[in-house]
This record gives C-alpha cells, structure tokens and sequence, in this order.
C-alpha cells in the first residue's frame, strides 16, 4: 500500500510517497522513507507523529493512503512574538 511520510522545518521540508507492506506501522514507515537520513536530528522518542493531524503512536498500523506528520517542536523567543492581549473585535 501507499503512504506518504511528511516533516518540515524553516526553509526545508520533504514530502516521500512510498508503498510499505499491509502490515507496517508508523514507525516502520518512517523508517523505510529515508526522512531520518536527511534529517538526522529527528528524534522520534521525544517528537511527536501524526497521520492526518491525529497524533497516533509508532506502533499504530497504517491504511492505504495515509499521510504520516512528523511534528517538531515550535519554539520562540517571547520577547520577539507579539502578545495578543487585545479582546476579540478590539482594534487600536
């Protein structure tokens, strides 16, 4: 079956369709896309998986057609990213 594996960050991002067998798993997928050799600092212990949004486990199985996310986590400085402390509808 088909599926594809999905992670992006800041001006890179790799998108890989593959075919996997019935049986495969999120992990066995991600391992067979090649993500994890162009994006060597992907740790899928502490990173959090998707398919199709839903976050889901490396062990769950896959259906024909899934798009498997790998998220990474979003960080900021909160000095630099503006407050929203304004109310709904308020403009100034």
């Amino acid at each position: 079956m088909q599926v594809g594996v999905a992670y992006s960050e800041p001006g890179r991002q790799a998108w890989v369709t593959i075919d996997v067998p019935d049986e495969a798993t999120v992990r066995d997928a991600i391992e067979h896309s090649g993500i994890l050799r162009q994006f060597p600092h992907i740790d899928l212990a502490a990173q959090k998986i998707g398919v199709f949004s839903k976050l889901v486990k490396l062990d769950a199985p896959l259906r024909a057609g899934d798009r498997i996310e790998i998220y990474r986590p979003i960080t900021c400085d909160p000095q630099t990213v503006p407050r929203r402390d304004l109310a709904e509808g308020d403009e100034d």
